[in-house]
């Protein structure tokens, strides 16, 4: 199978290097948020941005704040109530000033370049359909389907379909898209938008202004994407989602390079927990490495910070769901050359054990691990996977080489909501993962009051089992293209199964 690029993996899609059999320029790590003003009046051509964990208790995060201005520090933003201070600092030794601090967990640079980043990953678009598209798939639509929804061979793989017929779950429930923005005025997106638990959080501080959620002209559709397969609006118009009766809100996170980077998660994760999502949907890995190693001061910040975000999120009542990742690592094992970090300044290869450095926010404890699968059910070829690592699968979309869909679907990828009121493909984990947060939601709608952990337990009861696939040899020629290990209803391909939306409504 052909590698995928580097450049191409910070929204967990499908890379230009998979060979499609539909010719689509696929989304890099394109992005989608312009930073707050403090970001943009504190940065300094040589400034860095750093996460500072405090121990919790009364007055340690006012004399830490106290300490980072006296070590020629900003404080951007503070979040209390995780212990975690983010701050601008042009002083190179600022970090490892600061971590001498009485009160101080650890602190580190968010980034290896300076505010801000500058990405040199190349611009690319899905496939939007054509008009002509559009009014073929009109003329299949059965009664009571929207027009699009003869396209969207993924909603029968996890029988939302047959789901859709019991409930289209509840208006009451929010999932949140912690993403590249979201387009809540695309005509599938708006009916279930929830724009009170919508934010910028790219600076690292909640921008509130209207509309700061949205992607920009020229900035990535890669979170409307994913929030039209939530929750596009079963209403006569374009496609429906997995979830079509519950609320979506947009969560911006990544900046106008493509970068996710710590500050920015951490905010948005605790934006969600204190605005009463029920559901994180997190297709993204957090910049600028893809494995954070605890033995590296600066990365071992960033694992705490995002830690500390994830779980307060669940405390509150979120179930955080991420992609697993794009390059069919087995994340099970014990090395892995990782040849794109740091991916904001020089990267090279490394080699790192992921039992001791960390894909974060996916390999974060109690964080759903979503692998993807394509239109035959078997893992896409380009899936993370991992015995104890992968929790379960949903539709992501392969090559139509490898995985053809039967009629009257016509691309083995996924469909979804693009900006501009438009529909287009896409393809990977970033496609799986909102699979899985849409049936999270439809059990949270099923089971109102259920705490985040028992939503996780019934998702991964109610998941098909799936046994390993094996020999896997995806493009057949004759290679073994990736080893799955366990049993059926608990492997390194597929987890506990694939999701299933029908008995997230009926059980």
């Amino acid at each position: 199978m052909t590698a995928p690029h580097p450049r191409y993996r910070r929204a967990l899609v499908l890379p230009l290097g998979m060979a499609m059999a539909s010719a689509l320029a696929f989304l890099p790590n394109t992005a989608s948020a312009a930073p707050a003003a403090p970001a943009a009046t504190t940065a300094g051509a040589t400034s860095l941005s750093y996460v500072v964990n405090v121990h919790p208790g009364h007055g340690v995060a006012a004399h830490v704040k106290q300490a980072i201005g006296k070590a020629g520090g900003t404080v951007v933003a503070s979040y209390d109530e995780i212990g975690v201070i983010v701050a601008h600092s042009s002083d190179p030794r600022f970090a490892e000033t600061v971590r001498a601090v009485r009160g101080v967990d650890s602190a580190g640079a968010t980034r290896t370049a300076p505010l801000p980043a500058q990405s040199t990953a190349d611009v690319g678009t899905p496939k939007a359909l054509t008009a002509a598209e559009l009014a073929q798939a009109r003329t299949q639509a059965a009664g009571g389907q929207d027009p699009l929804e003869p396209l969207q061979w993924d909603l029968p793989a996890i029988k939302a379909d047959k789901a859709h017929e019991k409930s289209l779950g509840s208006p009451e429930v929010t999932v949140a898209v912690i993403d590249t923005g979201v387009d809540d005025t695309h005509p599938d997106i708006a009916p279930n938008f929830d724009r009170a638990a919508s934010v910028n959080c790219v600076s690292g501080a909640p921008n509130t202004a209207d509309g700061a959620w949205r992607p920009g002209a020229s900035e990535s559709p890669h979170g409307t994407h994913v929030a039209g397969e939530i929750a596009a609006a079963r209403n006569g118009v374009g496609m429906t989602g997995v979830a079509p009766g519950v609320k979506v809100s947009g969560i911006k996170v990544a900046n106008p390079d493509g970068f996710f980077y710590t500050e920015a998660v951490v905010c948005g994760f605790v934006w969600a927990a204190e605005h009463g999502v029920d559901v994180t949907n997190n297709s993204y890995y957090t910049d600028p490495w893809y494995f954070n190693c605890a033995d590296d001061p600066d990365q071992k910040a960033l694992v705490e910070a995002i830690t500390r975000a994830t779980r307060y999120a669940e405390k509150k009542g979120a179930v955080n769901v991420a992609a697993a990742g794009n390059e069919n690592y087995d994340l099970a094992s014990h090395s892995i050359t990782d040849p794109s970090s740091p991916n904001d300044s020089t990267p090279s290869d490394r080699v790192v054990d992921p039992h001791k450095c960390f894909d974060i926010p996916t390999q974060l404890p109690g964080v759903v691990t979503v692998a993807a699968t394509g239109a035959k059910g078997l893992k896409s070829s380009f899936s993370n996977h991992g015995l104890g690592v992968i929790d379960i699968a949903a539709p992501g979309g392969d090559s139509t080489a490898y995985q053809k869909p039967d009629a009257p679907a016509t691309s083995g990828l996924i469909l979804g909501t693009l900006p501009g009121g438009r529909w287009g493909y896409m393809a990977g984990t970033s496609m799986a993962s909102p699979h899985v947060a849409a049936v999270a939601a439809l059990i949270r709608s099923t089971h109102p009051h259920a705490p985040a952990a028992a939503v996780k337990a019934l998702l991964y009861a109610e998941a098909d089992a799936v046994a390993c696939t094996d020999p896997y040899d995806i493009d057949s020629d004759g290679k073994v293209d990736a080893v799955c290990e366990g049993p059926k209803n608990h492997n390194g391909f597929y987890g506990w199964g694939m999701a299933d939306a029908l008995d997230a409504v009926t059980r």
